[in-house]
């Protein structure tokens, strides 16, 4: 159980709950948490925690007209919280958090209808339709999470934008034979027809030479997201700088990890392991201390070059 001195019994369950919800669904998100002081922590727990429960409205559930009013119903929790009220673990732990950082509404409000376009799914046309969806989705929880990291300019905001779409695309990439599965197709229809790979290709899990070219074409774009977003986390508080740091070039490193299956993305499920993950780590944490990973750099990494 979480200790905290400062909380009242039913606040320590809250973010119990909530940092339960996290560890199970979002492993390199929780890792990277813990790297976090306390109550930054227990904060980006109750965010997440937000976060895992209105997707799972859509993904676990097989009628529509039922995952719509639980995300009506998430969407008049979440605003009476604003109004100091809590119905569940998850808003208790929302009013605590409220209590101490200025976190806006309206990109959970946003959120929540990203939630919606997966309800209403189809196909996007173009990568803008791509970026719309990848903003509400993560580049929300980027301006949610600002404040309880003590975003010290508004410069850094659009930067933490970027960061939540860049991880959203790597969840993407890591997906698609899931979400195909799913009856989800989130490549561009656009690109997909400039690479020549077809929807028929997709479902028959074709990998050739066209489909690794697609896939090099995705992960590059992920990693320019990634790096465009490098500078912002220098504008936060120093406390928070490392933890975000690591969670992102953790959550990147799955790119490798696709590559590594052979871009096999339909039978193989691209991570990274736990062990990989503490051993990043004082590599890391020298390249924090010396600056080198909070440049900016539109070129492809490392990770991509050596793939091609």
């Amino acid at each position: 159980m979480i200790a905290e001195a400062d909380l009242s019994r039913e606040a320590v369950h809250a973010f119990e709950y909530c940092r339960c919800i996290t560890r199970r669904a979002a492993k390199t998100f929780y890792w990277g948490s813990l790297l976090l002081p306390s109550r930054k922590r227990l904060a980006t727990w109750a965010l997440y925690a937000f976060c895992r429960t209105v997707d799972d409205c859509v993904d676990h559930q097989d009628d529509p007209a039922r995952a719509e009013a639980d995300l009506d119903m998430w969407r008049d929790r979440l605003i009476r919280a604003y109004d100091g009220v809590a119905s569940d673990p998850i808003t208790q732990a929302w009013l605590v958090m409220l209590s101490h950082y200025a976190v806006p509404l309206q990109p959970a409000l946003d959120l929540i209808e990203g939630a919606r376009m997966d309800l209403r799914f189809t196909q996007p046309a173009t990568f803008d339709d791509l970026h719309l969806y990848c903003y509400r989705v993560a580049g929300t929880i980027g301006l949610l999470m600002s404040p309880i990291l003590g975003c010290r300019s508004p410069d850094a905001l659009p930067l933490a934008v970027d960061l939540g779409v860049a991880m959203q695309l790597t969840n993407i990439l890591r997906d698609v034979g899931e979400d195909l599965r799913n009856g989800r197709i989130y490549l561009p229809r656009d690109e997909m027809r400039c690479f020549g790979y077809s929807e028929a290709d997709l479902r028959a899990s074709v990998i050739d030479e066209r489909f690794i070219a697609l896939m090099r074409f995705q992960i590059d774009r992920a990693e320019r997201y990634y790096a465009r977003a490098r500078p912002g986390i220098a504008m936060l508080d120093k406390s928070a700088q490392f933890a975000i740091l690591a969670s992102a070039e953790m959550y990147r490193a799955i790119h490798a990890a696709i590559i590594a299956n052979g871009y096999d993305v339909f039978t193989k499920r691209a991570f990274v392991p736990r062990s990989a993950k503490l051993l990043m780590l004082p590599r890391l944490w020298l390249a924090f201390k010396s600056g080198q990973l909070l440049s900016s750099t539109t070129e492809p990494s490392a990770v991509t070059r050596s793939a091609r």
